[in-house]
């Protein structure tokens, strides 16, 4: 199954950033800086959505994977902005910067925490145990850093990029509802059944709120 996810609309002005309080952030930031909270990309499609099957995959278990998902602090900010991982598998979570950055999970059904890091401290990992869609993560050090990271029981997600494109690869035949999140302009869903090896395509199209 493969799609896009597109805006129609009249998109919000990106949010201009401010990073001198600190002048390592500052250094590093250049200008302009602006908030990834809203990536529209210029054929009107958006980066920054998580897609992934919400229903339809029954009793199926899928073991996590062995490699770790990276979650860097780099030039104040998270990089990604969005990140998918499943249940069990390690979050490897650096700092890059010569600065001390904090990582607040603000889970809701998983244990929430709270990691500061200095300029010396350079990785700390983590997991969950279950699955949570989405997961903000804020600094509290630097209020413009956020990101989200949704945390599945499955592998079948993916967060859209430049293109606006995702693929959930080798899904098996079913019948599903396919969602699709966006930090501001919400969710949507859709069902879809797949024959055994169909290439489906499903689009979304978010409008403002």
């Amino acid at each position: 199954m493969r799609g896009r996810v597109f805006f129609k609309g009249q998109a919000p002005a990106p949010k201009s950033i401010r990073m001198n309080q600190d002048a390592v952030c500052a250094a590093a930031g250049g200008e302009p800086v602006y908030s990834e909270e809203i990536v529209l990309n210029p054929d009107s499609t958006l980066a920054n959505v998580f897609v992934y099957v919400k229903a339809g995959l029954g009793q199926q278990r899928y073991p996590a994977p062995a490699t770790a998902v990276i979650l860097d602090q780099h030039n104040c900010r998270y990089v990604p902005h969005v990140v998918g991982m499943q249940v069990g598998q390690t979050l490897k979570i650096l700092n890059s910067d010569l600065t001390f950055h904090n990582v607040h999970a603000a889970a809701k059904i998983n244990k929430p925490f709270n990691l500061g890091m200095s300029k010396v401290e350079k990785v700390k990992t983590r997991t969950f145990d279950q699955a949570e869609v989405m997961i903000p993560l804020q600094c509290n050090v630097h209020p413009w850093m956020s990101a989200y990271v949704g945390v599945l029981e499955h592998p079948f997600f993916e967060v859209t990029d430049s293109t606006g494109g995702f693929e959930l690869e080798a899904m098996p035949a079913g019948e599903y509802v396919v969602a699709a999140w966006h930090e501001v302009f919400g969710s949507m869903v859709q069902e879809v059944k797949l024959a055994e090896n169909e290439t489906k395509t499903v689009d979304f199209i978010f409008t403002r709120r």
